[in-house]
């Protein structure tokens, strides 16, 4: 008997179909993979069981019993836990306090710390989840946030446990330990869900996997007798062509340039003496682990953080003293590493979203106000040209998967044909066929002239875009090397790590 059954389970949002009649079964000991892309329903589905959502239609058995979850909180009683994508956590609090948070101490009003440090040394050391419980979160990488949700899960007693795109966070080392926690979760009979859209590390850690597309059940394999091409098929219904920049001579017309760019905060040095040329229909890619000043490089472009020495230009014209504003008059569009912090307003709709970039733009001002019949006529167009899947242009964005959001981040910060694009991060979190669509749009205005700085984790994805490779490490540029046969992972992996190699002159 499996531990969870759904069966038939339907939803729709606002008209619009999100699940039809999918099903899944989950066994005791096992990690189970729900594999799609963005928008495929994997996310609502979870949401469904863990009662953030109620279902439309279907039923859902657990443990042979039916169920029905109005809130986390049934969830949870039923030892069902979920990990969510944007962690639920308070900084301001120790290990030990967020993972308490919510609980009722019997007989006292305040929890033994002694005991409960125990407790939490005992799973932490179980599972290989090393955490020190009287850390604050604010101190905490990422990684190891990640951690302390797993363990509010475990101390909570739970039998299975939802994880919503867990590596995304991750680096590739971080991924390996991550995947050991799992195994051995696995293998003292726990029920793992990984919703992801990453073939290769579902063949690496499931034991069987279901996608799902366009909220509709494609198939449910054991791992063992599966390809990744198959996968792939199942997932986007295609087969995936791999995204290629098709080499150019590098041009000499100026388009955006650093040039002995600094940056202070609080006395401490973030960027150092950052020269670099973007030539029109360029892209140029800086690599580099992340917390190395990419994200105080972008906001300097764009003039979210005043650079404290040196020059910034946008085809020949300082631009230095610009506002934001101004700067992106003059034709600089941004997509942010964080879409929810700095991309959208997630209560706000499509159209009024797409707004945010030049809301006094005078092709959207009619005897100055705003001209809504316009702004809605562009968004219904960018909707259509960038194939993105929403009931309406008036449907708010948080309702949108975290794919169709970016394509319209994409679609404004690329209206109108920009001078020069920051590309921040502008895939991370996505299924294969949002990247493929993303990448292949920046290759389009790249051949129409703009010049494109992609700052990316990635390096598969850097050197399939990239003209050029920086390398930046701890706020300084290592080195910039032309993406040629010359090029490898090596090479880049050694100047992340802070040793300088040939190249251009940084």
């Amino acid at each position: 008997m499996a531990l969870l059954s759904m069966k038939n389970i339907s939803k729709s949002f606002y008209g619009k179909c999100a699940l039809d009649q999918v099903c899944l079964d989950v066994e005791a000991g096992e990690i189970h993979a729900l594999l799609g892309e963005n928008g495929a329903g994997k996310t609502t589905l979870m949401n469904i069981l863990y009662g953030i959502y109620t279902r439309d239609a279907g039923e859902i058995l657990w443990q042979g019993e039916p169920v029905l979850f109005s809130s986390p909180k049934d969830a949870i009683a039923r030892r069902i836990g979920m990990v969510h994508q944007h962690f639920m956590l308070v900084p301001s609090l120790t290990v030990s306090e967020n993972i308490t948070l919510g609980l009722k101490s019997p007989g006292h009003p305040f929890p033994d710390r002694r005991k409960l440090n125990a407790a939490i040394k005992e799973i932490s050391d179980k599972y290989g989840l090393q955490i020190v419980p009287e850390a604050y979160v604010s101190s905490l990488s990422v990684g190891e946030q990640q951690r302390v949700e797993i363990i509010k899960l475990l101390y909570r007693n739970a039998e299975l446990l939802i994880l919503d795109e867990p590596t995304a966070v991750l680096t590739p080392q971080e991924t390996e330990s991550f995947f050991a926690v799992l195994r051995r979760l696995r293998d003292d009979g726990k029920a793992v869900v990984i919703i992801t859209h990453r073939i290769p590390e579902v063949m690496n850690i499931s034991n069987r996997i279901t996608v799902l597309r366009d909220g509709k059940n494609i198939a449910t394999v054991r791992t063992a007798q599966v390809t990744e091409e198959e996968l792939s098929r199942y997932m986007i219904g295609r087969e995936l062509k791999p995204v290629r920049r098709t080499p150019a001579a590098r041009s000499q017309e100026p388009g955006l340039s650093l040039e002995q760019v600094s940056l202070e905060v609080n006395g401490l040095r973030r960027l150092e003496d950052i020269s670099l040329e973007i030539g029109r229909g360029e892209i140029l890619g800086v690599a580099g682990v992340d917390g190395n000043g990419q994200k105080d490089l972008a906001e300097v472009i764009l003039g979210i953080r005043r650079h404290t020495g040196g020059t910034i230009k946008l085809g020949g014209t300082d631009i230095s003293p610009l506002s934001i504003r101004e700067r992106k008059k003059l034709g600089i569009g941004y997509i942010s590493d964080d879409r929810h912090q700095d991309g959208l307003v997630l209560d706000m709709d499509l159209v009024e979203n797409m707004l945010l970039k030049t809301p006094t733009d005078p092709a959207y001002l009619k005897r100055g106000l705003i001209d809504k019949k316009r702004v809605k006529e562009d968004t219904v167009h960018a909707i259509k040209e960038y194939t993105i899947k929403t009931p309406g242009p008036e449907t708010p964005i948080r309702y949108l998967s975290g794919g169709n959001q970016q394509k319209l981040i994409l679609a404004r910060e690329l209206a109108g044909n920009p001078q020069a694009v920051v590309a921040f991060q502008p895939t991370r979190g996505l299924d294969i066929g949002a990247a493929e669509f993303i990448q292949q749009k920046l290759l389009e205005h790249r051949s129409r002239g703009c010049s494109i700085l992609l700052i990316s984790a990635d390096l598969e994805e850097i050197m399939a875009l990239s003209d050029r490779v920086a390398v930046i490490y701890k706020g300084k540029i290592m080195g910039i090397i032309a993406n040629d046969r010359e090029l490898d992972i090596l090479s880049l992996g050694l100047m992340m790590a802070g040793r300088k190699t040939g190249g251009e002159p940084a």
